[in-house]
């Protein structure tokens, strides 16, 4: 009889993180890379209204949910369905933000007070290719973010360090009164991601 083969895990599968998400009830240990953020620059409060770019599996989707409450709203876009179920507060679109009816869609909501991405290429495993792809995510997350984001917003993207990297920065540095450069604790070492966060987003021009 030929043995069986084993299951092939990721070492993800099981470490600190995920082990704690698991306890927490989030469906990913992303959920502490926005715990982190939020904790060091003081980025939700009640009432607010919030717009969660590439929100599956959903733990930041319902990490904000959480933190603005009753009163506050968050929306969620994604090319996958979520999983989960979601507070009342909470409402996730399936679809491309890169389609002209989604975005048509995300602008007939309003506006928010945050527009937060933690969106990630599929990656090849070329770090020119990848970095270069979570570049152009986070150049349209910063778009839109532009279009939708109330004066004073907070803007929150996720980046891997390539050589777009710094242009980036520059252009989240002017559109808002502070920029902060931030690796959470919880990524993982060999990660190349890095979070741009811009706080207080100026006038409009």
């Amino acid at each position: 009889m030929a043995a069986k083969k084993k299951k092939k895990t990721n070492k993800w599968d099981d470490d600190h993180y995920t082990r704690l998400a698991k306890k927490e009830s989030y469906p990913a240990r992303s959920v502490f890379k926005l715990k982190e953020i939020d904790n060091k620059f003081s980025v939700f409060k009640k009432g607010q209204r919030v717009l969660d770019l590439g929100c599956a599996p959903g733990s930041w989707l319902k990490y904000a949910g959480e933190k603005v409450g009753n009163s506050g709203e968050v929306i969620g876009v994604d090319l996958k369905e979520l999983n989960i179920t979601l507070s009342a507060n909470c409402t996730s679109i399936k679809g491309d933000i890169f389609e002209s009816e989604i975005l048509e869609l995300i602008a007939s909501k309003g506006e928010f007070d945050i527009v937060m991405s933690d969106m990630a290429p599929n990656t090849i495993g070329n770090r020119h290719s990848d970095s270069a792809r979570s570049a152009a995510l986070a150049e349209t997350a910063l778009f839109l973010a532009d279009k939708l984001l109330k004066k004073g917003g907070v803007f929150i993207a996720k980046i891997f360090q390539g050589s777009d990297f710094d242009s980036f920065a520059k252009k989240v540095l002017f559109s808002y009164d502070k920029r902060k450069i931030f690796k959470p604790e919880s990524c993982r070492k060999n990660s190349k991601e890095t979070y741009v966060i811009g706080l207080g987003r100026k006038e409009k021009l």
